[in-house]
C-alpha cells in the first residue's frame, strides 16, 4: 500500500509540474466584451440593415431562405436565461459586438425558466403565467437594437417552464421535472391552454421601440413552439411509463377512443392485432443462476477500464444461486467499455421472449439491457431498454419481439463504465413465449385497453405496436397543427414557425410545419452523480478530426428534402482543449450540404457578467477567445458561401407509415434519420444528404444507397473543397480549399500542406501538432491572380489562468474553472503565399483586430512570400495585405 501511495504521489507531482511547464508556453488573450471597433476584423459591413428591411424571412421555391430576392443563410448565437435581458446601455454594445463577428440571428432560449431578473416571468407570482414588465422592457430594448445592428431574432416558446399546481394543472404535476411536464401538453389540454395564453402575451406585445408586434416584425425571422420534445420521444425514452395515474388515465381515454373509432368492437381489435398468447418455455440461458460462476458469461472490458466480479448469496428471497457482483474501478466516459453478456443464444424474429432478473447498484444509476448479434456487425435484434437501478434489489421482466432472428446472439448488460459502480445482478432468466395482443380483461367497451409502456411493449403483437405508435404519431401531430395554427391563424404571426429538432420528433412530423431543425454537441458534458452536478462531471477531451464526420453526419441524415434545414444548437463545450475546431467543422460541412442556418450554443448564460475575460462554463462563447476568433472565418464559408454546396445528393423515401416500421427499433434522441434506411454516414462528408418525405418522390437523379462507393479513411467531397483524411491513425487533419478560404484542422504538426497557390508549414504544438490555421480573404481571393486583404487566425489549447485540472486526461476543472485572463497557446507555423514577397506586408493584430506590430515578410527560394507566425507575436490573428 505504502508503493501505491509513493507512485500515486509521484505521478500527481508529474502532473502538476506537466501542467506549470506548458502554462508556460500561454499567454494571455480575451476578445473585449464590449469592442465594436472598425476594425480589420469587423465584418458587419456583411449584414443588410435593419433586419427586417426585405420584409419577413420567406421559403423560396427552392426549399431556401429569402431575404426579398436574395438567399440568406444565418449564423446565430443563444442567449439564456437573464443573459436576454441585459442593462439598455450594454445592449447597445453586445448588438455591436456581435455584428462585428458577423452574427446574424440570436435565439432567446430559456426565457421562460425564471421570474426576472432570471427569465422573462412575473415576479412575486406562485403561477408561471404573466410577463414581467422590467423584463419586456429590456428585451424590447435589445431586440430593437439588434434589429438596427442587421441581426435577426428566434423566439422559443417553450423551453424551461416549470409549469405547477399553481397553474390550475393537477398538484400531480410538480412530481414530474419540468421537461416531462411539458411532454404531458402533447395530449392534456389544459397545458396547451397555457402554451396558448404564454404564446399570445409574449408574440401580441407592441414593442415600444420598433412600434410593432413581435408577431408583425420581419425582424423576428423564426419562432419555435417547444424546444426538443416530442410525444414519440418521450414514449421511447420510458417518459410515459412514470406518469401519475391522473394524466395516464387521460391519455388511456384518448387511446381507447381511438381504437373504438377505428374497430368499433374488441372482437374486431382482436383479429386485427391476431391477439394469441404463447405460454412461458424451456430455460434459454445457461448457468443463469451464476452456481457455475462466470461460465457461459462474458465481462467485457474495453479502453483502459477496469472491473472485476466477485459472488455473495444474499438474494433476493424466493431465488437460489449466487450474486454476481460487477465492481467498476476504472470508468470511461463511454458506457459501453464495460458490458456484460451471455452470447450463443438461439433467437427468432418475430417470437415472443420473456426476460427477468434481479438487479441493484451501491446508488441510483441507470444502464442498459440490450439483444443484439454476438459477433460483427454487433447490431441491436430489437429490443433495448434503459434499467433504473437503485440501492434496493428491483425484479424486472420484459416481454419483447426481435425484429431480426441470430443463430448468435447475445443477452447484453452494457452502459456499465461508470466509475465506483457495484451492480448486483440475480435470478436471471429468458424464456420464449409471453402474452402477445390483449390480455385478459382488456376490453374496447369499458375503455380498459391500457397504454403500452415502452418497459412493456414486447408483450404486444407486431400489429397493436404499430397502432400504438400511430397513435401516439397522429396524437403529437394534432399537437404541432394545434399550435402552428394558433400562431399563424389567430395571433397572425409572419415569422417561420419551427416545431422542436428531428431527433426529438420525426422528419415527416416536422416537415409539416415551415423549417426543419437539429441540434448537436461533440462530447457534451456527462454527469455521473446528478443532473448539472457543478462538481462530478466530466467532458472528454478528444478532437473530434479523429472521428468520421463526428457530429457532422447525425445532423446531415436528418435534413428533409426540399425544407430549409438549421442547427439551432451547437458546440464543443468548454474545457475541451480542442475546442477551436467547433465552428469551422460545422461552418465547412453545412455550406457542402448547403444548409440555411447554424448556431452556436450559447452566447451567454450570464445575467450581466459581460466582463469576464476568460472561458466562464461549458457552453457560453462570447469570452472564449479561440471560439470568437474563429467564428470570422467560419462566418466566411457558410454565411459568405465560400464552400461550394456538393455537386450530388443521396436521397431516400420515408413516409409516415415507414416511420412507424423505424420507430420500433429506434430510440429517443435519435428516432428517425436516412441512416435508418441504409445512408451511411460517411455519405455526408461527400455528397448532399436528405430524407423525402410525405410520399415525395426520390429525384432521378439523386445517388441512392445502393449507388454509393465509399471507401478507405480519407473522404473528399465531391467538389474537390473539403478533404476529411483518417489516413493516419489518431492523426486526423481536415482541409478546406476554396478560392477565397483556406484552412487546416488537426494534426498538421511538420507537414508542408498546399492548398491551392497557399503552402501551411505548422510545427509542433502543445497537443502533438494539432491546431487549427485559417486564411480568410477579406477582399479579392487568395490564388494570387490579384490585390487581396486577408485574415490568417491560428488556434490551439486554450484555458484560463489558474484552472485546476482533475486528471491528465483533461477531462474535468469541477469548479475550478480558473480566473483571468484566459491563456492561449501561439501555434508556430510558415505561410508561404503566391505573392511576391515585395508586395505583401503583414501584422499582428490586438485583442481588438487592430495592427498592433508589423512581422517582416519572408521570401522563399522563388522569391514568394513566407510569413512566419508564432507565439512570439502574443496573438491568434494577423493581418496579411497582397497588392
Amino acid at each position: 500500500m505504502r508503493l501505491l501511495i509513493s507512485g500515486l504521489l509521484v505521478s500527481g507531482i508529474g502532473f502538476i509540474l506537466s501542467s506549470c511547464a506548458q502554462q508556460t508556453q500561454l499567454f494571455p488573450f480575451f476578445l473585449p466584451w464590449d469592442d465594436s471597433s472598425p476594425s480589420f476584423t469587423n465584418i458587419s459591413a456583411w449584414h443588410h440593415k435593419p433586419a427586417g428591411k426585405f420584409g419577413h424571412i420567406k421559403v423560396g421555391k427552392d426549399g431556401h431562405l429569402y431575404a426579398g430576392n436574395s438567399r440568406i443563410r444565418f449564423f446565430g448565437v443563444n442567449l439564456c436565461f437573464g443573459a436576454a435581458f441585459p442593462q439598455k446601455s450594454d445592449a447597445e454594445k453586445i448588438a455591436t459586438r456581435m455584428a462585428k463577428f458577423g452574427i446574424n440571428i440570436v435565439r432567446f432560449h430559456h426565457m421562460d425558466s425564471g421570474t426576472f431578473p432570471d427569465g422573462i416571468r412575473a415576479r412575486n407570482r406562485a403561477d408561471t403565467r404573466g410577463l414581467d414588465p422590467e423584463a419586456l422592457d429590456r428585451l424590447d430594448y435589445l431586440i430593437s437594437q439588434l434589429k438596427k445592428n442587421g441581426i435577426y431574432v428566434n423566439l422559443n416558446l417553450l423551453v424551461s417552464r416549470p409549469f405547477n399546481r399553481n397553474d390550475g394543472l393537477p398538484a400531480e404535476i410538480e412530481q414530474l421535472d419540468w421537461k416531462l411536464r411539458h411532454s404531458v401538453g402533447f395530449f392534456y389540454e389544459p397545458l396547451i391552454q397555457l402554451q396558448k395564453e404564454y404564446a399570445r402575451e409574449l408574440l401580441t406585445h407592441k414593442n415600444p421601440y420598433t412600434g410593432m408586434t413581435y408577431a408583425q416584425d420581419p425582424c423576428v425571422a423564426f419562432v419555435e413552439i417547444n424546444n426538443e420534445n416530442g410525444l414519440i420521444h418521450t414514449w421511447l425514452g420510458g417518459g410515459i411509463d412514470g406518469l401519475p395515474e391522473v394524466f395516464l388515465k387521460e391519455l388511456q381515454r384518448q387511446w381507447n377512443d381511438y381504437l373504438k373509432k377505428k374497430y368499433k368492437t374488441t372482437d374486431n381489435l382482436k383479429k386485427a392485432w391476431k391477439v394469441k398468447e404463447e405460454p412461458l418455455g424451456e430455460e434459454l440461458l445457461r448457468n443463469a443462476d451464476f452456481s457455475q460462476g462466470l461460465d457461459n458469461w462474458v465481462l467485457e472490458q474495453h479502453g483502459d477500464t477496469k472491473a472485476i466480479t466477485d459472488f455473495s448469496t444474499d438474494v433476493p428471497s424466493s431465488l437460489s444461486g449466487k450474486v454476481l457482483n460487477i465492481k467498476v474501478e476504472k470508468g470511461s466516459d463511454v458506457r459501453w467499455f464495460v458490458q456484460f453478456h451471455q452470447p450463443g443464444l438461439n433467437l427468432k424474429a418475430g417470437k415472443p421472449y420473456t426476460v427477468t432478473f434481479w438487479a441493484k447498484s451501491e446508488k441510483p444509476r441507470e444502464i442498459t439491457l440490450v439483444v443484439s448479434q454476438a459477433h460483427e456487425p454487433w447490431e441491436n435484434l430489437g429490443f433495448s431498454t434503459a434499467v433504473r437501478l437503485n440501492e434496493n434489489w428491483q425484479k424486472f421482466s420484459y416481454t419483447f419481439q426481435l425484429r431480426e432472428g441470430d443463430s448468435d446472439a447475445r443477452l447484453c448488460f452494457t452502459s456499465l463504465a461508470q466509475e465506483g459502480a457495484v451492480f448486483s445482478l440475480a435470478g436471471l432468466s429468458l424464456r420464449p413465449g409471453g402474452v402477445a395482443g390483449l390480455k385478459e380483461g382488456e376490453k374496447l367497451e369499458d375503455g380498459s385497453v391500457p397504454i403500452f409502456f415502452r418497459s412493456r411493449f414486447g408483450e404486444r403483437t407486431p400489429e397493436a405496436q404499430n397502432d400504438w405508435l400511430m397513435f401516439l404519431w397522429e396524437k403529437e401531430d394534432n399537437y404541432w397543427q394545434t399550435i402552428y395554427k394558433y400562431l399563424k391563424n389567430e395571433l397572425g404571426v409572419k415569422a417561420l414557425v419551427m416545431g422542436t429538432i428531428v431527433g426529438c420528433s420525426t422528419p415527416n412530423l416536422m416537415a409539416k410545419l415551415d423549417c426543419v431543425d437539429t441540434h448537436s454537441y461533440w462530447q457534451h458534458p456527462i454527469f455521473p452523480s446528478r443532473p448539472w452536478d457543478p462538481e462530478d462531471w466530466l467532458v472528454p477531451n478528444r478532437t473530434m478530426v479523429n472521428e468520421k464526420g463526428g457530429t457532422i453526419p447525425g445532423l446531415a441524415l436528418k435534413r428533409v428534402l426540399g425544407k430549409p434545414h438549421s442547427v439551432t444548437e451547437y458546440n464543443h463545450p468548454a474545457p475541451n482543449t480542442y475546442c477551436s475546431e467547433a465552428f469551422l467543422l460545422l461552418s465547412a460541412y453545412a455550406g457542402l450540404q448547403d444548409w440555411d442556418a447554424i448556431y452556436a450554443f450559447a452566447y451567454s448564460h450570464r445575467r450581466d457578467d459581460w466582463d469576464e475575460r476568460k472561458i466562464p462554463n461549458f457552453f457560453d462563447i462570447d469570452q472564449h477567445p479561440t471560439k470568437m476568433v474563429t467564428l470570422i472565418p467560419s462566418v466566411a464559408l457558410f454565411v459568405r458561401g465560400d464552400v461550394k454546396p456538393a455537386k450530388e445528393e443521396v436521397v431516400v423515401a420515408i413516409d409516415k407509415n415507414k416511420e412507424i416500421e423505424v420507430l420500433k427499433r429506434s430510440w429517443s434522441w435519435v428516432l428517425v434519420d436516412a441512416g435508418f434506411l441504409g445512408v451511411p454516414g460517411e455519405a455526408s462528408l461527400i455528397h448532399r444528404v436528405a430524407i423525402a418525405v410525405g410520399g415525395k418522390k426520390v429525384p432521378a437523379k439523386a445517388l441512392t444507397p445502393d449507388k454509393l462507393k465509399i471507401e478507405g479513411n480519407r473522404f473528399v467531397s465531391d467538389t474537390g473543397e473539403l478533404v476529411w483524411d483518417l489516413s493516419n491513425q489518431g492523426q486526423g487533419l481536415v482541409t478546406i480549399n476554396t478560392p477565397k478560404s483556406k484552412a487546416l484542422i488537426g494534426y498538421a504538426g511538420g507537414k508542408s500542406v498546399q492548398l491551392g497557390g497557399v503552402v501551411i508549414e505548422p510545427k509542433e504544438s502543445l497537443q502533438n501538432g494539432w491546431c487549427s490555421i485559417t486564411l480568410t480573404a477579406m477582399e479579392g481571393e487568395l490564388e494570387g491572380k490579384g490585390p487581396a486583404e486577408i485574415l490568417i487566425t491560428a488556434t490551439g489549447y486554450a484555458q484560463n489562468t489558474d484552472m485546476q485540472w482533475k486528471n491528465p486526461e483533461k477531462s474535468s476543472v469541477g469548479r475550478d474553472w480558473g480566473r483571468a485572463p484566459s491563456l492561449v497557446e501561439g501555434i508556430p507555423a510558415r505561410i508561404i503565399l503566391p505573392y511576391p514577397a515585395e508586395k505583401v506586408e503583414a501584422w499582428a493584430l490586438d485583442e481588438k483586430g487592430m495592427r498592433k506590430q508589423r512581422i517582416e515578410v519572408e521570401r522563399d527560394e522563388k522569391g514568394k512570400a513566407v510569413i512566419s507566425i508564432g507565439p512570439q507575436w502574443q496573438t491568434l490573428w494577423y493581418e496579411v495585405s497582397c497588392k
